[in-house]
């Protein structure tokens, strides 16, 4: 179960570690599992003694029987958007531009609903693609594109979601890349892929995502934070309420 954090407000995030609000993030389940991870989820949304507030749930839009694998969920107000994990040996590059792929996205926007993009940093170039032809969809890109922390050329990546941010139909969120982290890591090894992704999408289409549990396979929840505060120290107060909260909010309509 992962879930994409959002700050009460950037002050929460200063003094401490309090989260009010979570959504759900699927993570690659198993394609039999779907529709009932998909319907255990939203039921936990329902209820009043949970942060959980929403949900991106996993789908497969090639699949012929795909709009009517979301039929029962259309008109859901905890359902935000769908997610399917394309940097899995499964997904072979290029797959989401494939016809029945690109119609299955734009199922989405028709029925009001965003597309989560989790990719290789080798591949935002098909996310571009992708984007361009799903004009009423909106998309919100995983993990700063997955961008190589480590790489010592990290040229094409850069340029690619450069193009990627020129168009008005997609967002970034800052989440993910603490688990490329070697040992020993620390904030600045973080932050040239995070700054170069907090510039190229600008402040109004940023944001935070704390990607628990998985981040903890390199950090503590507290850690991430810590070091995405530690990057950002030197932006607005008002950039980063936009990041650590308002923006999310917008995006995913958590009201």
């Amino acid at each position: 179960l992962a879930r994409s954090f959002v700050m009460k407000d950037y002050q929460t995030a200063i003094e401490g570690l309090n989260v009010v609000k979570g959504i759900y993030m699927e993570v690659d389940v198993d394609v039999k599992q779907l529709a009932a991870e998909a319907e255990w989820v939203l039921e936990i949304c329902r209820q009043a003694n949970t942060p959980l507030v929403g949900a991106v749930i996993g789908g497969r839009p090639a699949d012929d029987d795909f709009a009517k694998y979301l039929k029962p969920f259309r008109g859901n107000r905890f359902l935000k958007g769908v997610r399917q994990v394309l940097h899995s040996p499964s997904a072979k590059a290029g797959f989401c531009l494939t016809p029945a792929f690109v119609r299955g996205v734009q199922l989405l926007g028709e029925a009001g609903l965003k597309f989560d993009l989790c990719m290789r940093p080798t591949e935002i170039g098909d996310a571009v693609k992708l984007v361009e032809a799903c004009k009423n969809t909106q998309f919100i890109l995983d993990h700063c594109g997955n961008g190589p922390i480590y790489a010592k050329d990290r040229t094409q990546w850069q340029r690619d979601m450069e193009r990627l941010a020129r168009l008005t139909n997609v967002v970034c969120k800052v989440s993910g890349i603490v688990v490329q982290a070697r040992e020993r890591w620390t904030a600045d090894h973080l932050a040239p892929v995070i700054n170069h992704t907090l510039t190229t999408f600008g402040p109004e289409r940023v944001l935070f995502a704390g990607d628990w549990p998985v981040c903890t396979l390199k950090a503590t929840y507290r850690q991430w934070v810590e070091a995405l505060r530690a990057i950002t120290r030197n932006r607005s107060a008002a950039d980063n309420r936009k990041l650590f909260h308002d923006n999310a909010v917008r995006v995913y309509g958590l009201g």
